[in-house]
């Protein structure tokens, strides 16, 4: 082999080991140029949440505006509780009973009660110290008496306890005298609470006052 040739194969050799060197240092770099990007990309999703996270606040921030600044009651029907707020301030909070959600059938099939404790929002309608219940036809159905003809016959002192709040269709916040109860769905729709809590509530209650049950 003369000399040209020699030196010839020697610079192909040395091109390719230099195009190979270059190779490897390409994908030796790709690890770490991504890498370096991936701070970007969490940049990136860090500000996706930001803004996620403003617009969250902001739609507290409305929903908080439309709550009512004055005193309002707020009744969790499931849990049994009652809560007295002032705008976002919470005055009160004491267990009661609501409505059994239980079924009452007139004989005779006319008729028939669901007993639950209705969802929404009320107000009240009136106040009343010292009520007497004018017990409706189902209370003496389900006692299995007879209905009686004269309105005074309906009349029952004394059973709802000091105070009571009416929020319409013969729906009450009162008290009770079966105050071990309290915690349990028990009622026939009524919202029934403990003689010291519900004096609380009747004092910061006016007529028109908001009433939130869920």
């Amino acid at each position: 082999m003369n000399m040209k040739k020699t030196v010839r194969i020697s610079l192909l050799v040395l091109a390719a080991v230099l195009v190979g060197l270059e190779a490897v240092a390409i994908i030796v770099a790709w690890p770490r140029q991504a890498a370096e990007a991936a701070p970007g990309t969490e940049t990136n999703d860090q500000k996706a949440a930001a803004k996620l996270e403003a617009e969250t606040a902001a739609l507290h921030k409305k929903i908080g505006a439309l709550a009512p600044r004055a005193a309002h009651i707020v009744i969790d029907s499931a849990r049994n509780t009652i809560t007295l707020k002032t705008g976002k301030e919470v005055l009160l909070q004491a267990v009661v009973s609501c409505g059994s959600g239980s079924i009452l059938e007139e004989p005779g099939g006319k008729r028939t009660w669901i007993f639950d404790t209705p969802r929404g929002e009320f107000q009240v309608k009136s106040k009343v110290v010292d009520p007497t219940w004018v017990k409706p036809d189902w209370a003496f159905i389900e006692e299995g008496k007879e209905i009686p003809k004269k309105r005074e016959e309906r009349f029952a002192a004394g059973v709802l306890g000091d105070y009571a709040l009416g929020f319409g269709d013969g729906y009450f916040i009162h008290g009770t005298l079966y105050s071990r109860l309290l915690g349990r769905s028990v009622t026939h729709g009524c919202v029934r609470v403990g003689d010291k809590d519900l004096k609380a509530v009747y004092q910061a209650a006016s007529i028109g006052t908001k009433i939130y049950i869920y």
